[in-house]
């Protein structure tokens, strides 16, 4: 148990069953009525982001996630099924977890995950990642300018910009948060 005093960003609380991590919190004062604690929370389950007001000494329930490395494995259904690289259990993730960081799996990733209890909240890639391209957009020599980019497919799905050099067959490197192309391997 916490006040709500104590509430700061990057805590991860339990309010009506659900769990949210602090994303800002402010205490604010007025001058007519009582003072409170003015936060934006991150919902785990489904990332969105709402606002919530406490007042002062509210208490609330602090939980603490637990983080695991997981190696994805393959797709069972509409799940995902990945190892827990710790004790070698198999665990299985919703897609809804997975959301579009989808379009950068594939057999053997490494990721983190933050448990509460039995249940996944949310997976976090590596920031890079070396991925093959597929497939990428033929370039015509006219109107060609010297850093123009094009559309390429990578082994796993996800479409990026690339520079007009990169092929079908190159390996690259590309930063998973912003989706985009870093080098070439």
């Amino acid at each position: 148990m916490v006040t709500s005093n104590q509430i700061s960003p990057g805590m991860t609380l339990s309010i009506s069953g659900k769990l949210f991590r602090v994303e800002s919190s402010v205490k604010v004062t007025m001058t007519k009525g009582q003072p409170f604690i003015k936060t934006k929370l991150r919902n785990l389950s489904n990332d969105k982001i709402t606002e919530k007001n406490f007042k002062l000494g509210q208490e609330l329930d602090e939980v603490t996630l637990e983080e695991r490395s997981l190696e994805f494995l393959y797709l069972e259904g509409k799940n995902f099924l990945f190892l827990d690289i710790n004790n070698l259990d198999q665990v299985v993730v919703a897609p809804d977890i997975i959301g579009d960081k989808v379009n950068f799996l594939k057999e053997g990733i490494d990721l983190q995950a933050n448990f509460y209890g039995a249940t996944v909240f949310s997976v976090e890639l590596p920031q890079f990642l070396e991925l093959m391209v597929t497939k990428s957009e033929a370039v015509s020599e006219v109107g060609a300018m010297a850093n123009a980019t094009k559309k390429a497919i990578l082994e796993t799905g996800a479409e990026i910009d690339v520079p007009r050099f990169i092929e079908a067959g190159d390996v690259i490197k590309v930063d998973t948060r912003n989706k985009e192309y870093i080098q070439r391997v």
